[in-house]
C-alpha cells in the first residue's frame, strides 16, 4: 500500500512559481517580480519563498543574480551577465545618470534588431510578435503597471529574437536586466498615463506592421522614433520625481 505524502510548502510554492512563469509567459532571461511583491502575491513568508526559489534554481528553472534579482534560467545568461551586464551595472551603481547612456544605446541596438527582424522574421516569428503586441493591449489603463511593463519587454525581446542574431538578442536581454533596476519605476508609470500608453501602443504597432510586411527601413525608423519617445518620457518622469523630492525636503513655513 502506497503512503500518501503531502507536498512540502516549498514544493507547493515551487509549483506555483512555475505556473506563474507559464501564465505570465515569462521567457528565458526575464526577471521575476521583486521578492517582497512576490511573497505578497502568493501570501507566503519571504523565507518560504526563498526556499522555493532555491529549489527551482537547483532545477535550472530560475537563476539568481547578485544584486539583480531572480530570472528565468537562460543557458546563455553567464555570457550575457559577465560580458555585458556586470560592467554596466557597476557604472550605473556609481553614477545613476549612466542609465541614459543605456537608453541611448538601445536607440542603436533596437533600430538594428527591428531592421534585421523585418529582413529575417519567419512565419512563426511574426505569429509570436503579433501575440506579444496583443498582450500589451490587455493592460490598457492598467491597474498593474508591473505586468504592463513585462508585456512591453516581451514585445521588444520578440523583435530581437526575430532578428536571428544571438549577439543582438543577448545584448537586449542585458539592457533590460539593467533597466529593471535603473528605470523600472518610471517605465511602469508610463502605463498609468492614458495619453502615454496610447502613444506607446501606436509606436509598437508601427514597428510590428513594418516587420510583418518586411520593410527594414520603416522598421528601423519606427524603432528609433519609439526609443526617442521612451527616452524623453522617462527623463521627464525622473525630473518630475526629483523635483517633488526636493519640495518635500523644504522646511515647513510654520517652522521658520
Amino acid at each position: 500500500m502506497t503512503t500518501f505524502r503531502p507536498l512540502r510548502l516549498a514544493d507547493r510554492l515551487a509549483e506555483d512559481l512555475k505556473a506563474m512563469i507559464h501564465e505570465r509567459k515569462l521567457e528565458a532571461g526575464m526577471r521575476l517580480p521583486a521578492e517582497r511583491q512576490l511573497a505578497n502575491e502568493l501570501d507566503v513568508s519571504r523565507s518560504s519563498l526563498r526556499e522555493a526559489i532555491q529549489k527551482l534554481i537547483s532545477e535550472k528553472i530560475l537563476i539568481s543574480r547578485r544584486g539583480g534579482g531572480t530570472f528565468v534560467y537562460d543557458e546563455l545568461s553567464p555570457w550575457s551577465e559577465q560580458s555585458i551586464v556586470e560592467p554596466l551595472r557597476t557604472l550605473v551603481a556609481d553614477d545613476p545618470d549612466y542609465r541614459y547612456d543605456i537608453l541611448e544605446a538601445r536607440h542603436a541596438i533596437e533600430a538594428s534588431t527591428a531592421w534585421h527582424a523585418a529582413m529575417r522574421a519567419t512565419a512563426a516569428d511574426k505569429e509570436k510578435l503579433q501575440a506579444c503586441f496583443d498582450a500589451t493591449l490587455e493592460f490598457k489603463e492598467s491597474d498593474n503597471p508591473d505586468l504592463a511593463a513585462q508585456a512591453d519587454v516581451r514585445f521588444h525581446l520578440a523583435i530581437a529574437e526575430a532578428s536571428h542574431n544571438v549577439v543582438l538578442l543577448q545584448t537586449m536581454r542585458g539592457f533590460f536586466d539593467l533597466m529593471q533596476s535603473s528605470v523600472m519605476h518610471s517605465r511602469q508609470r508610463m502605463y498609468t498615463v492614458p495619453t502615454i500608453f496610447t502613444r506607446l501602443t501606436e509606436q509598437h504597432e508601427e514597428m510590428l506592421q513594418a516587420i510583418l510586411v518586411g520593410d527594414p527601413e520603416r522598421a528601423g525608423k519606427a524603432a528609433k522614433s519609439h526609443l526617442g519617445f521612451v527616452h524623453s518620457t522617462i527623463k521627464n518622469l525622473h525630473e518630475d520625481e526629483a523635483r517633488l523630492a526636493r519640495i518635500t525636503r523644504l522646511p515647513d513655513e510654520n517652522s521658520l
